[in-house]
This record gives structure tokens, sequence and C-alpha cells, in this order.
């Protein structure tokens, strides 16, 4: 097969436990762009924690941020697609989030949002340096939250939502749900991410796919989690991480080795050379 796109997961994919690229999988990209094909990060991830990696790894290709809610080719500041939750669901949204008190973010193109805690103790502090770093971003705490967000309107693409309690998170993910015209999709354990109706990294590669004239038969996708599995299933080609969830990989066209493992590198010599 003639490969023109390969659309690639970053946590649990690309990235191995220790959030970084390994020279396997940096030097496999490097061939795949040297034979012309485009290498599209497609991420649940901030736009700008990305287009880090995406300058850091030399890709010069349109990123698919935020689940597929962002498309954008970086290089030449072009947004090609976006699907933002809108003003009325994002109130409801945090209302619930609020009334559960249950610690959540949200993002817009280049903002990562979450509640000012009303203790800043060291357990905060350390995961809010930790995340600034994995995820390359600035994150900015809100006293209030449903103030800023009616006054300053940020076109909001994501909300994350975690939490330790399974019963709690699950409670929260139902509430949710209940709400028409977004969607709900888990992409870490513990966790849940919610966006606009219909939005979906598969239906943001498709859209990619129709703008770049690139079939889906010409196309490989690799993922790990459940966010991945619309674009798992609209490429020609789907892949599953060795490290994935069961579900993931009962769908997939292939299973390679882990993230930790240079899976990707390893799938990719087999399918391009």
């Amino acid at each position: 097969m003639n490969y023109k796109m390969i659309a690639i997961d970053m946590d649990g994919t690309l990235l191995n436990s220790k959030h970084t690229v390994s020279d396997k999988n940096k030097n496999m990209l490097k061939v795949a762009t040297e034979k012309g094909i485009q290498v599209v990060i497609s991420t649940g991830r901030i736009f700008t924690s990305a287009r880090y990696y995406a300058k850091l790894l030399g890709l010069i290709t349109p990123i698919i941020a935020c689940n597929g809610a962002y498309v954008c080719e970086y290089h030449k500041d072009n947004v090609l697609y976006d699907n933002n939750i809108d003003s009325y669901n994002a109130g409801k949204i945090i209302d619930i989030l609020e009334q559960n008190d249950i610690l959540y973010r949200f993002y817009d193109n280049d903002n990562f949002y979450l509640k000012k805690l009303e203790r800043m103790d060291e357990k905060y502090i350390e995961w809010k340096t930790t995340c600034e770093e994995l995820f390359k971003v600035k994150i900015t705490s809100l006293e209030d939250v449903r103030a800023y967000v009616k006054e300053h309107k940020p076109k909001i693409y994501k909300f994350f939502v975690t939490e330790e309690d399974e019963q709690k998170l699950n409670n929260v993910k139902e509430q949710i749900m209940q709400i028409e015209g977004v969607d709900v999709v888990s992409s870490w354990k513990g966790s849940f991410d919610i966006m606009n109706k219909g939005v979906s990294k598969g239906k943001a590669l498709e859209e990619l796919c129709k703008i770049m004239n690139i079939k889906r038969e010409e196309v490989i996708a690799i993922g790990d989690n459940f966010n991945d599995v619309s674009m798992i299933e609209f490429a020609g080609t789907g892949v599953a991480m060795g490290n994935g969830e069961d579900g993931v990989k009962a769908i997939a066209d292939i299973v390679t080795e882990s993230n930790d493992n240079d899976g990707v590198a390893k799938i990719l010599r087999e399918l391009i050379g």
C-alpha cells in the first residue's frame, strides 16, 4: 500500500512512560516524512502542547488537538477545522462539575484553565508543576470559573475531568451524558473528556483527508485508548499499541508492541519500510 498519512496519538503511543519520544520512534518518523508521508499528531492534548512536540520532531504538518475539536497548520497559523462547545452547554457542564466538587480543567486552543483551589497546598503545587512540564503549557487558575467564562467567552474545545473515586467519577459522567449536544470519552484512567457533539479524532481525520485529497485506505492511525477508536476505525490500517486498552485492540487491524518497546517504530518499519 502506498500510504500518504500517519495519524498518531501522543500519550501511551508516541510517548513512552517517561513522556519522551525514543530515538527509534524519532528516526522512523523522519523516514516517513522523507518518503513524503504526512505525519499528523492526533491528541487529546491542547494545541500548544502538540505544537511543541511537532516542532521538536520537525513535523511540518497539520495537528489534530483536543480529541479532534481543533485542527491547525501550526507553521502557517491556519485553522483548518474547529468545533467548540457552545456557551450554554459550557455553563451547564461547569454547574454540574462545581456542584459535585470534582477536579476539572478546560482548554481553548492556547490556554489551560482550572479552578483555583481554596488551599494551595504542596500536593496541588506539585500537581500543577508536573502538568505544566508534562503538557508544555502554562496553567491559569481561576477564582470563579463561571464568571470568567461568561465575561471572556473563550472557545472551549474540551473539558478534562479527573477523580480517584471511581463511583464519584462515574456518577458525574452520567450527569454530563444527559446534556444534549455533548460527547464524553475516556482517554486516561480515572478521567473523562467532554467535547461538543460529533467531535472525535476520527471525524477530524476524515475532514483533514478531504482537505488534503487523501483516501482513507492511504491512512495509518495508531493509538492506545478509547479516544483513539474513531480514527483507528476510519483509517485504512488501524493500529493499537500493545499497552492499549483491550477494547481498542479488539477493533484494530494490527496490534504492535508497547510504547516502552518502540511499538510505533516497529509497526511503521513493517508498513512503510
